[in-house]
């Protein structure tokens, strides 16, 4: 389940099956919130659906909003944000190698990239604590905070990334890949017919997800 934004206040969240390759279910909102979410998961139930995982992108509190329900941290929506943080073309040498450790994320298992993790963290936490001083607050403050905010993220979701290989019977994915080339072709059209009103867009997008 994920959302994309056609504008500023204009988004569909959309969730789909990963075996049968159909959108369940969608609406339409200015912008995704976790009730939102847990509204969309009631819904897909009270239809008689069994949800059996869910691969969401893990915003903030969407992890504890499904009690036991397994929950996958899409891969790819975890590498987009460290990348966001050390860009695709980092100079500092721990960004480079924090780069290379995220690119390990899809082909290891819990245990080899948490190990790989804190390799890093061990060989650049002295720099991690680095601080630099404001001559105009008068205030220190950590040094390279985006690096240091790029393997936050990593081990505030790290327990939800290999979710996949640990409920191996449930065949959950990894990413929610499925989903975002459906949101790209969405996108598409949408520019395409850009003349269009909202609510005609609307309806093609409805339309468009029927299918």
């Amino acid at each position: 389940m994920d959302t994309t934004y056609f504008g500023r206040h204009f988004g569909v969240m959309v969730f789909r099956d990963y075996r049968t390759n159909r959108n369940l279910y969608w609406k339409f909102l200015p912008y995704e919130t976790i009730q939102a979410y847990r509204e969309g998961i009631d819904y897909l139930r009270s239809c008689g659906c069994k949800v059996d995982g869910i691969v969401c992108d893990g915003r903030r509190g969407i992890f504890t909003a499904f009690g036991s329900t397994p929950i996958q941290m899409c891969q790819y929506h975890q590498t987009a944000i460290i990348i966001r943080y050390i860009t695709q073309n980092p100079i500092l040498e721990a960004g480079i190698e924090l780069k290379k450790t995220i690119h390990m994320l899809c082909r290891s298992d819990k245990y080899t990239f948490e190990k790989i993790l804190h390799n890093w963290h061990d060989r650049w936490s002295d720099f991690l604590s680095e601080k630099s001083y404001n001559p105009i607050t008068g205030k220190w403050h950590y040094t390279h905070r985006r690096i240091r905010s790029a393997y936050r993220s990593l081990t505030t979701n790290l327990p939800y990334l290999f979710t996949y290989l640990e409920h191996p019977n449930l065949d959950i994915p990894n990413t929610t890949n499925s989903l975002e080339g459906t949101f790209s072709y969405l996108k598409t059209k949408v520019r395409v017919h850009a003349g269009l009103s909202q609510q005609r867009k609307i309806k093609m997008i409805n339309q468009i997800l029927m299918k």
